[in-house]
């Protein structure tokens, strides 16, 4: 891939990470595909079926009044980006793992992976220190089931 269209994806992961820090809900389409699949579903607790991420990331906004993902690193190689970020924010609101806001803050490392297909993210893996957050937040690690 040339190396203006790797670019160009680095520009649709940092114009989607620019919409969650601005909590601009409203532009997700811009930047994911409709059947976007987001294969972290565990911090989300979204639904498993593409597009569902649209609503995990909603329910982030939500739960977190302030919430904010500084990207390190971006790597693009052909139509993926990776994206080590530096995610933090404060639990202010109802999240599915833990209901009760509890006013504290966290922040972690995360890596996220990005494919980009027709400018649009079409999939989002993720890796971050959830047992860090959880600590911070201070959220019951989840039973295994």
């Amino acid at each position: 891939m040339h190396a203006a269209a790797e670019a160009a994806t680095k520009q649709v992961v940092t114009g989607f990470i620019d919409a969650i820090n601005s909590r601009r809900a409203e532009g997700f389409p811009r930047y994911l595909a409709a059947d976007v699949i987001d294969h972290n579903k565990i911090i989300h607790g979204e639904a498993n079926e593409p597009g569902a991420a649209f609503d995990g990331f909603r329910q982030q906004l939500d739960a977190f009044g302030v919430l904010n993902a500084a990207p390190q690193q971006l790597i693009a190689e052909g139509d993926t980006v990776a994206a080590r970020m530096l995610v933090s924010g404060t639990h202010t609101g109802h999240h599915s793992r833990m209901p009760e806001p509890t006013g504290r803050s966290f922040e972690v490392e995360q890596i996220w992976i990005f494919t980009v297909r027709d400018g649009r993210i079409a999939e989002i893996r993720a890796v971050s220190d959830r047992l860090g957050m959880f600590l911070q937040l201070g959220w019951d690690w989840p039973a295994a089931d």
